[in-house]
């Protein structure tokens, strides 16, 4: 499958850093969301992983050193519309046999202390024929918070992607694990049209891939219901160890359903050792069943640089 492998991974630099991994929310939204993630965080390796695998033949390992920007933050593949930006660089090292393995660190200027996310990935891709490949990878995420706003519910994340070639299109179904004091799925199946040209105009090659994905995922809901007391004698005690008079009772509800809709245009080009890509991406939330839902319909900005470095005498075909 190395036509597929050879282009997921451009795309993922400039998917990784359209939110800056979203768990990278702030502490404010962190405890009024309950969690911080993105679409962008299940397909980041997996674009990378690409754009390696698409500077060279499928013979050679390689090691990435990556930039990359973000012009606004999200949280559940939803965006927040907060007016930031974030950066991100890291490092990336793919082995021939299909092993892989990534240190990320995240910056923003509202954020503080403003350094405030590393993230650690490894992984391992094989294809069992030339339509089909499949992905398998765990994430961990160290925080550098102030204490009174250490509380982050995920910490982990275990995810799964098929993923199916038919030229020139490119189907994904990414299923994601996130798992630490709590725990939620999130499955985003996609699809992609690979627009490519080689030799064009001095570069070695240009891409256009207009994408869509679809995010489902569950939620705990929680409810508080005011009861009121049978007597006044309920009610005093209510008052006592609740400072209301009526009885509260937490309801605490999972449920599951389509939580965002995203249509990304990235463009990807390779010179020589180089790597650029910039990706527009309209996001548009949905809520849950039964969940209130505020956020509104979006679009942003993101781009990358990479460096590929190959582990080999001969130079990489491309």
């Amino acid at each position: 499958m190395r036509w597929c492998r050879r282009w997921l991974i451009t795309t993922l630099v400039t998917i990784s850093s359209v939110c800056v991994h979203a768990q990278e929310i702030d502490s404010l939204i962190l405890a009024d969301v309950e969690e911080a993630l993105t679409y962008e965080d299940s397909l980041s390796i997996f674009n990378l992983i690409d754009s390696i695998l698409q500077h060279g033949d499928i013979g050679g390992s390689q090691l990435v050193l990556r930039l990359s920007y973000n012009s606004n933050v999200l949280s559940a593949g939803r965006t927040l519309g907060i007016e930031n930006f974030g950066l991100s660089s890291g490092v990336s090292y793919y082995h021939k046999s299909g092993f892989y393995a990534d240190v990320s660190t995240y910056w923003s200027k509202d954020f503080d202390p403003s350094f405030y996310l590393t993230a650690a990935s490894v992984g391992y891709m094989y294809s069992f024929s030339k339509k089909f490949s499949i992905m398998a990878g765990y994430d961990r995420y160290f925080y550098n918070l102030r204490k009174e706003d250490e509380y982050i519910p995920y910490k982990n994340t275990l995810s799964l992607i098929p993923i199916v070639e038919l030229k020139p299109l490119l189907l994904t179904l990414n299923y994601s694990f996130y798992f630490g004091d709590a725990h939620v799925h999130r499955i985003m199946p996609g699809v992609s049209l690979i627009l490519q040209k080689k030799k064009f105009a001095h570069i070695d090659r240009i891409a256009v891939t207009p994408s869509f994905y679809m995010l489902l995922g569950n939620e705990t809901l929680t409810e508080i219901e005011f009861v009121s007391p049978k007597d006044r004698i309920e009610g005093l005690r209510n008052y006592l160890l609740y400072g209301s008079w009526y009885t509260l009772i937490e309801k605490n509800t999972n449920v599951f359903g389509i939580m965002n809709y995203a249509v990304s245009i990235p463009i990807s080009i390779t010179y020589k050792n180089w790597g650029f890509s910039f990706m527009y991406t309209y996001n548009i939330p949905k809520a849950l069943p039964g969940e209130p839902l505020t956020i509104s319909e979006s679009s942003y900005l993101s781009g990358g640089l990479m460096y590929f470095i190959g582990f080999r005498r001969n130079k990489f075909p491309l």
